[in-house]
């Protein structure tokens, strides 16, 4: 077989996968347990962690962008810099996600993680939320009970001068100085902790993650993303979403369930998808590795209910506000995005409230 560069890019984004898996189960490294650690407890630790990866990012973006290796324009998948700010989808989308991947305990790339260590509560949890996310991409449900309301609050922000949502555009600045200053904050913040700056795992898991953003970008951007997308263009059976894009987790469960369906079809397997297995698999490996791999079930018929729920709540949400705490929190935010800023806020509030009302049940019933 013809090693194609579909089959390249494909690769790439599972080796990467495998990685990401497998550092962020080394380090912990998991955005839903950060807010947890900042809500209960205080600690900011992988807080600063997913700031450092965000910083990361967002610094290879903005070195990418100015040295002409990508254009990231506005033509991404999921369109992130669109003109067209979508304000109430990226913030109903962002707090419904937030509550649920507390009641699943984890957000996508942390369910992933766990079905590596073994965790079966997880496997339910993509199972669910693959169903809903599929629902949402691939049949009318979206346009039936959103579609309306979406369009209808949609501030069109070409109509008034704007490229883009990006924040350097929205500010006149530049995504140049914006995203170098932005940055260089975020990095300042993370490692003025002394706590922070002497902690290997979480060094090294907002590193990693920030540089597996920034190796999607390239290689879907870069000159080798124009050779993919000809090569997509001529082929009899055009291949899955050939567009720029980076890691994220909720559409990719979307279009995992639409493949499973079909499996004979390779041409629905993806860039989401390899890095969905990507994960996993190297999860697993690190779990095997570090005799770390443990069976895990739902306790009782409550725990299954809370993490049904919230895999339910992170499907739809997710795919409204168009990324989870991996896809809008960092790929997004990367791009300076202000949809990818307001799904951010949108999810740590509503962890942070489902967190609270937990804790709130938990002391009624003491």
């Amino acid at each position: 077989m013809e090693f194609t560069i579909h089959l390249q890019i494909l690769g790439i984004v599972f080796a990467t996968g495998i990685v990401m898996g497998a550092v962020a189960n080394k380090t912990n490294f998991c955005t839903m347990g950060a807010v947890s650690d900042w809500v209960n407890m205080g600690d900011t630790g992988r807080l600063r962690a997913w700031l450092l990866a965000i910083a990361v990012a967002m610094l290879g973006v903005v070195l990418l962008e100015a040295s002409g290796k990508v254009a990231i324009g506005t033509s991404t998948f999921p369109p992130y810099r669109t003109p067209n700010l979508a304000w109430l989808r990226y913030v109903l989308g962002g707090l419904m996600f937030g509550v649920g991947m507390t009641l699943a305990s984890g957000c996508g790339n942390k369910t992933l993680v766990r079905i590596g260590g073994g965790n079966l509560k997880s496997v339910v949890v993509l199972a669910i939320a693959s169903a809903c996310a599929y629902a949402m991409l691939w049949t009318n449900f979206y346009d039936t009970v959103f579609g309306s309301m979406m369009s209808a609050t949609t501030i069109n922000l070409a109509a008034a001068g704007k490229a883009s949502q990006a924040l350097g555009d929205l500010t006149g600045l530049g995504n140049t100085a914006f995203g170098v200053a932005l940055a260089v904050g975020l990095l300042g913040f993370a490692f003025s902790s002394r706590d922070f700056r002497g902690s290997f795992d979480h060094i090294l898991g907002g590193v990693v993650i920030g540089l597996a953003v920034i190796i999607g970008w390239y290689v879907s951007g870069s000159s080798m993303g124009t050779a993919w997308k000809e090569f997509a263009d001529f082929a009899d059976v055009k291949p899955l979403r050939v567009e720029t894009q980076s890691f994220t987790f909720m559409s990719p469960m979307g279009d995992l369930a639409r493949y499973l369906m079909n499996p004979a079809d390779t041409s629905l397997i993806n860039f989401g998808i390899m890095a969905l297995a990507g994960v996993i698999v190297g999860s697993l490996l690190y779990a095997l590795i570090t005799r770390s791999f443990r069976i895990e079930w739902f306790v009782n018929r409550g725990d299954f209910a809370n993490h049904a729920v919230g895999a339910v709540l992170m499907g739809i949400g997710g795919v409204l506000s168009m990324g989870c705490t991996i896809g809008q929190g960092i790929t997004g935010v990367s791009t300076l995005a202000l949809g990818s800023v307001l799904t951010l806020v949108s999810i740590v509030a509503g962890a942070a409230g489902m967190m609270k009302y937990q804790y709130w049940r938990m002391m009624q019933e003491a």
